[in-house]
């Protein structure tokens, strides 16, 4: 399990022994979320990640550098959330909620097809 909170107030000390709280904006924050969650993608651009997820293991660099780029998505997720003050927990499982009436088994099962396809 991943203590977040924890996590959170790491990064808050991380961020006060440097100054940076003025430059973290929501949009300065978003960004750079979109920016890591891009740098993890980039990884896997063309071949590697299409067949399974044994590619991942395959490689020692490649698993470094994918813990390294989701560590930092998951950083700026959590310190994103922290300065917004929003329960991380609580809004995914709400989502969770909304995703199963979107996608209920008897529709979704087997299918890749979006909700309202």
């Amino acid at each position: 399990m991943i203590d977040d909170e924890m996590l959170a107030e790491e990064l808050e000390k991380f961020s006060a022994e440097r100054d940076w709280k003025p430059f973290h904006t929501p949009k300065n924050i978003a960004s750079a979320l979109a920016v890591e969650a891009s740098e993890l993608l980039e990884i896997f651009q063309w071949t590697r990640g299409q067949r399974d997820w044994q590619e991942i293991d395959a490689d020692k660099t490649v698993r470094e550098h994918t813990e390294e780029e989701l560590a930092d998505i998951l950083l700026y997720l959590i310190r994103f959330a922290s300065l917004a003050k929003i329960d991380l927990q609580q809004a995914a499982l709400r989502k969770m909620e909304k995703n199963a009436l979107k996608y209920p088994v008897e529709k979704a099962k087997g299918s890749d097809r979006k909700y309202n396809e």
